[in-house]
């Protein structure tokens, strides 16, 4: 049985990127994260320790996310999924999800980013 716990736009003001100016002042990202985890248990039992706690979650995704500046957008997001599936064990899979809404493009577009998906094992 696989059940998700959805968290979507959290936005973090960091300084990735690998135009000089973006290590520099930073931009605003926005994470999404989906979690795979087992909550047959939580939907029993009504017990915050039975599940992942939403809070915690966020905190960890964001204390990787800021931790380092990276180049790269994948770097970033693959440092969020390793911090949840360590911090988590009841997660299996975690679907990261990164938005940079102002990357530096010489063009109009709504949004760019990359999607991560990583699993326990």
């Amino acid at each position: 049985m696989t059940d998700t716990i959805f968290i979507r736009g959290v936005v973090i003001h960091a300084r990735h990127g690998v135009m000089e100016h973006e290590t520099e002042v930073g931009q605003r990202f926005v994470i999404d994260l989906d979690l795979s985890a087992d909550l047959s248990e939580s939907s029993r039992t009504d017990r915050l320790a039975d599940t992942v706690s939403y809070s915690n979650v966020v905190a960890t995704a964001t204390a990787a996310f800021k931790d380092a500046n990276y180049k790269l957008l994948e770097r970033a997001a693959g440092a969020v999924a390793d911090a949840v599936l360590a911090a988590f064990p009841r997660v299996n899979t975690v679907k990261i999800t990164v938005h940079k809404p102002h990357a530096p493009i010489a063009a109009i577009f709504d949004d760019v980013g990359v999607i991560l998906t990583r699993s326990r094992g």
